[in-house]
């Protein structure tokens, strides 16, 4: 099972280091001590702290549909040529880019400070662990 600082968690879940410690300090998120002394969180406990944290932002379109990645954001760049375009979202902490058809840019109204979702619907996704290893997978008590 991982164990992460509380240095990692805070920077896992995009606050401070006093926030998570403020959060341990009040409850709200389980924490344990290390074989060195220091705070750690058990990473399925982090995990399920963050989903129950999360805010999603509701979809202002009303429509309902099977893709279940919805990114609510704002436009901030758009790239067209005389056929394609490149549209680059900042939804919350994530920038996604989507290439489409200059004439799809122009019935949608894309340009920058527009509101709009991206919709991922994907037959493959990839997942990837870190090159080093930036968390603990023994319990604290052990040392």
């Amino acid at each position: 099972m991982p164990y992460f600082r509380v240095a990692e968690a805070a920077r896992l879940l995009g606050v401070s280091d006093d926030t998570v410690r403020r959060w341990v300090e009040q409850g709200h998120l389980a924490a344990e001590v290390d074989g060195a002394g220091r705070k750690v969180v058990d990473g399925a406990v982090l995990a399920a702290f963050a989903r129950a944290q999360a805010t999603e932002v509701p979809d202002p379109t009303g429509v309902g549909r099977s893709a279940r990645n919805r990114f609510v954001g704002l436009v901030t760049e758009v790239k067209a040529d005389a056929v394609m375009a490149q549209v680059e979202l900042q939804c919350g902490p994530h920038r996604v880019v989507s290439l489409m058809s200059t004439e799809a840019v122009r019935e949608l109204e894309l340009v920058p400070g527009s509101l709009a979702v991206a919709l991922v619907k994907a037959t493959q996704v990839i997942v990837e662990t870190p090159d080093r290893v930036v968390q603990s997978t023994r319990h604290p008590a052990a040392g």
